[in-house]
């Protein structure tokens, strides 16, 4: 096992790796960290690495049939402004997977990529001072 310190990253499956790094570089500011395209790319946003796997990629190849689809997980982004994160996405032609929910420790609302996975955008609730 990797040491605590470091960093963890998330594997989501795609269909078209190119079309997947174009959405997570140009809507949600991820940098490009190393392509292997059509296989495979990574893609980080601060702490987060992430995974993009082709059909071509051992980590696709890896996955049994069975396993469920995309859509049972997904990353959880924070924002500042929710409400203008919903402007500028959709702005940009994206749409959303769900309603924009709010609780008591904030709102979110869920967004999804080219093949379905989902990304929670989260503003958290304000603390009292």
């Amino acid at each position: 096992m990797s040491a605590p310190e470091q960093s963890a990253a998330v594997r989501y499956l795609v269909d078209d790796v190119q079309a997947a790094v174009d959405f997570y570089t140009t809507h949600l500011g991820f940098e490009l960290r190393t392509s292997a395209a059509p296989a495979f790319a990574d893609v980080v946003r601060g702490p987060l690495r992430l995974l993009l796997s082709g059909p071509a990629s051992s980590g696709a190849r890896a996955t049994p049939p069975d396993a469920g689809g995309p859509g049972y997980n997904r990353i959880h982004l924070i924002v500042d402004d929710l409400d203008a994160e919903i402007d500028r996405l959709g702005g940009a032609g994206l749409s959303f997977r769900s309603d924009l929910v709010s609780g008591p420790g904030g709102r979110q609302i869920l967004l999804a990529d080219p093949v379905g996975n989902l990304i929670e955008l989260f503003q958290p609730a304000a603390r009292p001072a």
